[in-house]
């Protein structure tokens, strides 16, 4: 039986979504790219729009369209405060997990 990542990255993907919006205000596309750049080679579209949405109706970010030099106009998302210490949490959970995860994997092996 192969680990199922899927899993994994549903618990993960609204922070990491959340710290690229924390960055720069930008929209959907441009952060499904920026995933795949980072590793998250497996992310499609179908897979961001609802997360963006769901971090919007929580409140953790905005949204606003705005003129694209490329055609009609653009939603993009900019983090709130909520969203602000929403990352920070998970920041803090993420580095705990992390952490223990290693210790577990590497330390009890040796």
């Amino acid at each position: 039986m192969i680990f199922d990542r899927s899993q994994l990255l549903r618990g993960t993907l609204e922070g990491c979504i959340l710290k690229i919006i924390s960055l720069e205000t930008t929209y959907g596309y441009e952060i499904m790219e920026r995933l795949k750049k980072n590793g998250f080679d497996e992310i499609s579209e179908g897979t961001i729009y609802p997360l963006l949405l769901r971090l919007e109706k929580q409140g953790s970010i905005s949204s606003s369209l705005l003129p694209s030099p490329l055609g009609p106009k653009r939603k993009y998302f900019t983090i709130t405060e909520a969203g602000k210490q929403y990352l920070k949490s998970f920041e803090e959970c993420w580095g705990k997990l992390c952490a223990a995860v290693n210790k577990l994997t590497v330390e009890v092996v040796q």
